[in-house]
């Protein structure tokens, strides 16, 4: 199991075959666990990049220190990773949580990226939040996941699920069964309140590299607006908007091709 060992952690980390193109360090959303598949290594990106991934703390295989957690420390951990895998500097991509993590990740350790892609994420502060995902820990089990699912995809609404019963059936049941490995109550906490306050507007204009933002045009997790505001922010930036949610990355297969374009390019 590859185990990497920084001054505060343990990580679990995966590291795709060498390609002529990359690496990346692919950092991942809520909640995310690398036993869980597909992950990030098996995104179309691999087939053309080097991909390097991990658990961030507390969740998957990695250390789950006591809390509470900082978005500072998350990026922190991140760069800390880096210095042990004796990266200097990497292109980053960041998806939701990910995404958050990867603006901190630049805010305080500029050096380090050298191209930033962020998926479906919020600046927070004056550039407004993601959706409050630590409030949905308040509700029961069967709500929880009705919202979520609601949240995810904005055209799931209560119109469209009376139309399609059978659909929102399997989205259900889909929504219950498609993790083995889930977070613990306690640690994803840990996560989600450390994300409430996540907030890098200020530094969005101090971004010197170039950057991607791609968004789902029915998300209501990052909102259009959120990924518009950062866009206006970050002087070198590319936006586009994909048929899909939040999950857009798996909906639309144009994401990834033009992720490969830009990279490319």
């Amino acid at each position: 199991m590859p185990i990497i060992s920084t001054k505060e952690l343990d990580i679990y980390y995966e590291r795709s075959e060498p390609r002529a193109n990359g690496p990346i360090l692919f950092i991942g959303g809520t909640g995310g666990d690398l036993r869980n598949k597909p992950n990030q290594l098996d995104c179309p990106l691999a087939e053309h990049f080097e991909i390097i991934s991990y658990d961030q703390r507390g969740l998957g295989q990695t250390s789950k220190p006591p809390g509470p957690y900082t978005m500072q420390q998350y990026a922190d951990d991140a760069a800390n990773f880096l210095n042990e895998l004796e990266i200097d500097s990497i292109l980053v991509m960041g998806v939701s949580f990910g995404g958050m993590v990867a603006q901190e990740l630049i805010k305080r350790h500029k050096s380090r990226v050298t191209k930033l892609i962020l998926a479906c994420t919020s600046s927070g502060g004056a550039g407004g939040s993601s959706y409050p995902l630590h409030e949905l820990e308040e509700l029961e089990p069967e709500e929880k996941i009705k919202l979520s699912i609601k949240i995810n995809d904005l055209r799931i609404n209560d119109v469209w699920i009376e139309n399609n019963q059978e659909q929102w059936e399997f989205l259900m049941l889909q929504a219950q069964t498609n993790t083995v490995f889930k977070t613990d109550r306690e640690n994803l906490l840990k996560q989600l309140l450390a994300r409430k306050d996540h907030d890098t507007f200020d530094s969005l204009k101090d971004i010197n590299v170039p950057v991607f933002l791609l968004g789902g045009k029915y998300d209501g997790i990052a909102p259009k607006s959120n990924m518009e505001i950062i866009h206006n922010e970050v002087k070198d930036s590319k936006l586009e908007f994909y048929e899909g949610g939040h999950l857009f990355l798996i909906q639309d297969p144009e994401a990834f091709k033009d992720i490969i374009k830009w990279l490319s390019r």
